[in-house]
Formats: structure tokens, sequence, C-alpha cells
């Protein structure tokens, strides 16, 4: 009888411990079925990743009309870029997001005083011509603004500023004075002076056979010129330039909600994730701000949703995963940045780049 029980309890005992080892076992299966379905969610998130950054190159060069970045240095910006108030502004208080989509948008483009055409023609100034972006037209122009640098005076004194039109005419080329302006100026101060050019500009866009350049004088009390035409050693940025205040139209974007997930997250469903897009990283030394914002991307399945609203083809897509293909995870709300850069031309542009930011992710 003992020898019987002592047979029944090491049968349990046995069965027991096998059951504990199945256990064990499949628990591991389980552990390692995790890891590789956490593995490839990483994968298949950090390639979505590395598509986006692909996608912001690509996206950005084709909305600028650019076939490749601009090759332009750090160099060449230190002595390209104005040292102007409306330029530093926008830099010192430069908001990069933008919350929403306004049916109608502005866009700031800051043109650089160059040589003329005629320059070459004896009496003809080497200053200033600008040579204008097609973005620019009649009937778009919310306000233009000349920018005239003057060098500091040796004593306090009155500046008179004088603006003329260079016209080629029949007998030769002339001069047409469109602004005088008298300006009261501290000894040993430089500063930046506006002109409203708003009706010159639309003439020159209406006639642009017309469009011959500028000739900048500023004349102190002593008969000395103080405007910087032709920047001298340490005057770099400081040539004449138009800033042209355009108004553009886009449409609003379709608002959506989502999921908000990080990098450490395990969430397998659709998900929008944060991405930082560093231009310096890029190379691109043309942008100049943003140096980098935050972009955001989306990966993930759509299963789920899949299911709930095609639950046919749901069924099919899993008995033939690799012969169709569902819904996928995608931007459905997208918003702008704006950027102040180098076009092709070595014109600054501040305008709006739409679509730039991820706002929300869904499936579609």
């Amino acid at each position: 009888m003992q020898f019987m029980l002592y047979l029944t309890l090491l049968g349990v005992l046995g069965t027991t411990m096998g059951m504990n080892e199945t256990t064990r076992r499949l628990a591991n299966v389980t552990t390692e079925e995790g890891e590789v379905q956490q593995c490839s969610n990483c994968e298949f998130r950090e390639q979505s990743r590395q598509m986006r950054l692909h996608n912001i190159r690509s996206q950005i060069l084709s909305i600028l009309r650019l076939e490749q970045a601009p090759n332009i240095s750090r160099e060449m910006i230190r002595q390209l870029l104005p040292k102007a108030p409306p330029l530093t502004q926008l830099i010192d208080q430069y908001e990069h997001r933008v919350e929403d989509e306004e049916r109608a948008t502005t866009e700031t483009i800051i043109t650089m005083a160059k040589p003329g055409p005629m320059s070459q023609q004896e009496g003809i100034p080497s200053c200033c011509f600008f040579n204008l972006s097609p973005k620019i037209r009649p009937n778009n122009i919310l306000h233009a603004q000349l920018w005239v640098h003057l060098r500091p005076a040796d004593t306090v004194t009155t500046v008179f500023l004088q603006i003329s039109r260079i016209k080629a005419t029949t007998e030769g080329n002339s001069r047409i004075r469109i602004l005088s302006l008298k300006i009261d100026v501290a000894s040993g101060a430089s500063s930046w002076q506006s002109v409203d050019i708003n009706q010159l500009l639309k003439t020159w866009l209406r006639q642009p056979e017309t469009h011959y350049g500028l000739e900048i004088k500023a004349y102190d009390s002593k008969g000395q010129d103080l405007a910087v035409t032709v920047a001298e050693l340490g005057e770099e940025g400081l040539q004449p330039f138009v800033e042209v205040k355009i108004l553009d139209n886009l449409k609003r974007s379709r608002r959506a909600s989502g999921l908000d997930c990080d990098e450490e997250s395990s969430e397998t469903r659709c998900c929008r994730y944060p991405l930082t897009v560093d231009f310096e990283a890029f190379g691109w030394d043309w942008i100049i701000a943003p140096k980098r914002y935050k972009a955001n991307y989306c990966s993930g399945e759509c299963e789920y949703m899949h299911l709930q609203k095609y639950p046919h083809t749901h069924l099919v897509n899993k008995a033939n995963p690799r012969g169709t293909t569902g819904p996928c995870c995608t931007p459905t709300k997208m918003s702008p940045i704006n950027m102040l850069y180098f076009n092709r031309m070595e014109q600054i542009i501040y305008g709006k780049i739409p679509s730039m930011v991820v706002d929300h992710c869904g499936c579609s």
C-alpha cells in the first residue's frame, strides 16, 4: 500500500515538473517571439525615419524648383548676408512653426544689388541693378522697399539721399530723379535707410525693358558720398538691397487626429514619432534659418483599422499577404514652416514651405 502511494506521488510530481518545463519553454518561445517582433518594429521604424528624411530633402528642392542644393559656402554667406534691420529681425524673432496654413500667405524676397547690364558703358554707375524674382508680379506686391546703408559722418550733419532711375534714350543714357530725401545723422554713427519703391517696382515689372537699375547717392554737407554701393574692405553685407513682400495663396489642410509615440514605445499601431531635421547635417548652409526643426514621421501597422473598415479585404490579405496591400500609415495633417534661404540666384527668400511638419498620422 505504501509502495503504491509512493508511485502515485512520483507520477504526480513528474507530471507537474513536466508541465512546468513545458510552461517555461512556451514562455521562452513567447518572449523570443516578442523580442523578434519588437526588433522587426524597430527596423521598420528606422526605415520609415530614413525615408522621411530623404523625402524632406527631395520635397524642399522640388518646392523651390531646384535640381540640386545651391552651392553656397559659409564664407559666401558671410559676404552675401546683409547686416540689415529687416533680415536681423527675421533671424532674431524667427518663428519656425506655423500652426495652421492660411488661405492667403506672404513671402518676403530680398534681392542684393549687382552691377547692371550697362555698367560697362562710360558714365553708367556700377551699382545698382536688381535681378527680380519671377515670383514678384505687379498685382501681388504688398510692399517694396529699397535699403541703403550710410557710412558714418565725421560730424553731425544733414545727408541728402538721392535715388535716380537710369534710362536709355536715343541720345544716350540719362538719369531721372525719383526721390530726394533729407536725413539728419549723428557724428560717427552708420545707419540703414529705407525708401518705398512700390510704384517703381510695378513700372519695372510692367515694362521690363525700362529696368536699367538705379543710381544711389547720399551727400553730406561737405559733398562726401556716404552711400555704400560697392562694398569696401569690412563692408561685406552692407550693399543696397530690395525687400519685397508678396501675397501668395495656399489651401487649408485637412484636420485629423492620431496617436503620438516616442522612440522607446512598443506601440505597433500607426503612430507619430518625433524627428528633428538638421540642415547643417545635410550640408545645406544655404538655408539661413531654421538650422533645424521638428519634422516628425509616421510608422506602424494599420491592421485593426483595416479590419474595421474593410473586413472582407482584410480576410483576403490574411490569406494572401503578398498579393494585395491594405491602407498605409501616412500623415493625415501637415503644417508648413517659415524658412529663410538663398536661392540659386543668390537672392534671400523668406517664405512658407508647405507640408514640412507631420501633425497627425493615420491609415489611408
